[in-house]
């Protein structure tokens, strides 16, 4: 007899606003469903397939029935989208897992649509059992890119298998010999965007507790970026049926069937589709081939293809546009602060003789007021009542200003002299008296 003990969690992330995933978890069915198509779409999705996969397998609990209840899911859903204009092209992933007795012995059947996975840890090793659905690795299987351009490919999220978008699907369906000691994971893409195999492993490695484990894988997706809903179901094998001696199981169908799907070097051949094996539809991988390297040593290299391929995305023409804009933001602010500093001038008094600076008064930001003219003016030229201000600064829009400016006073101080002595000399001359403004130039700097 197999006992089975197990935990699950869920969480809608940090990007989404809606949940669109869903576990089952009971003693003998475990499944993750994944559901897609807009805001109400895939929760419609996804809920009808889980329970539409809870009824059918209860009615026929075996690997076939398993298998059967998810083509009965995707008829549901199929049908339900027909006749719901507005969930049309609505789907969901499945993977789901369930213990089954088959020829007298106990068996963990598995079963696969999409890119939601599957896994394995056994005797210290983590293995993952199903084969994502997606564009992206069917093109790894055809040998057209590798794994690690596969994780970072733009199209790594467009599947080729799903239920509910046409009326019939092919199911992938594997048969494992349980063994005391065994962990299976069945998850979303959510967890597995996030988190590396190695990551994975040392959770399982050393939580004990499969709800704490869910728990917390959920939660370390969370924090390296959740960009998704996650979904995790972990199911231990606590007492099983007979120690696996890797005897096949249930005529031809092979125990590491779900061991080596997953699981050949990168100079092997392409991995053909899975092909159907017996009248129960078993999808199986045809004999036994070279493994490919532990999960350690593929993690690393895809950590490694990481960060080369952030390396080159670190000269986008994003990058390229933000700090073009970033320049002409500090480029144009400078020069705004400068033309205001420069487009003005003053007047002020310096040793008792008016002068013109070329700035503001008290100075700019990026410009110091330059001495542009010496009016030869003195203070006993010009009214007494404009001397104070004149000790400060007057500002002035431009040069011809302030020498209007300058004239001005000039002019005034003259009528009121004379106003009170019309026959004063510089009154009866033929000239105004006045002394010349505008004449000397100089480029010394304000004190």
């Amino acid at each position: 007899m197999t006992l089975l003990r197990s935990g699950s969690a869920t969480d809608t992330g940090l990007v989404r606003s809606v949940n669109q995933d869903l576990a089952v978890e009971t003693g003998t069915l475990f499944a993750v469903a994944d559901g897609m198509g807009g805001h109400a779409g895939g929760e419609v999705a996804a809920r009808l397939a889980v329970d539409t996969l809870t009824v059918a397998f209860g009615s026929k609990p075996s690997g076939a029935g398993l298998s059967e209840a998810v083509n009965e899911a995707n008829r549901v859903v199929h049908e339900h989208s027909l006749d719901n204009p507005e969930l049309r092209g609505m789907g969901t992933t499945m993977t789901a897992a369930a213990l089954v007795n088959e020829d007298g012995r106990d068996v963990i059947a598995l079963v696969n649509v999409g890119d939601s996975r599957s896994y394995r840890y056994h005797e210290g090793e983590l293995t993952q059992i199903t084969v994502d659905h997606s564009l992206a690795e069917e093109m790894v299987r055809s040998g057209e890119i590798s794994e690690s351009e596969a994780a970072v490919h733009p199209h790594r999220h467009i599947l080729t298998r799903a239920l509910g978008v046409a009326d019939d699907v092919t199911v992938d369906l594997w048969r494992i010999q349980p063994t005391r000691g065994d962990r299976f994971l069945l998850c979303s893409d959510g967890l597995t965007n996030e988190l590396g195999s190695e990551q994975i492993a040392e959770v399982l490695a050393t939580v004990p507790d499969p709800q704490v484990a869910a728990d917390l894988l959920v939660r370390a997706a969370r924090t390296h970026g959740g960009s998704d809903n996650i979904t995790v179901v972990v199911v231990d094998v606590v007492l099983d049926d007979e120690p696996d001696d890797g005897a096949p199981i249930g005529g031809e169908v092979p125990a590491v069937a779900a061991v080596a799907a997953d699981f050949r070097t990168a100079a092997d051949e392409p991995e053909p589709p899975p092909v159907a094996a017996g009248p129960d539809d078993v999808e199986v991988l045809p004999g036994p081939e070279p493994l490919r390297p532990k999960f350690r040593d593929r993690w690393r290299a895809r950590r490694k293809a990481r960060r080369a391929a952030r390396g080159r995305r670190l000269v986008t023409f994003r990058t390229l546009l933000f700090v073009v804009l970033l320049g002409a933001i500090v480029f144009g602010a400078y020069y705004a602060v400068r033309w205001y500093d420069t487009n003005a001038y003053y007047v002020q008094v310096n040793d008792n003789e008016l002068m013109i600076f070329h700035g503001r008064v008290g100075g700019g930001v990026l410009y110091k007021p330059v001495e542009v003219e010496r009016t030869g003016v003195t203070t006993a030229d010009i009214p007494a009542y404009a001397v104070p201000g004149l000790v400060t600064g007057i500002q002035e829009d431009s040069l011809k200003a302030a020498q209007a400016y300058v004239a001005g006073l000039v002019a005034t101080q003259h009528q009121a002299v004379c106003a009170q002595n019309p026959f004063a000399p510089a009154c009866t001359a033929t000239g105004t008296g006045l002394p010349p403004v505008g004449t000397t130039t100089s480029t010394t700097r304000a004190p």
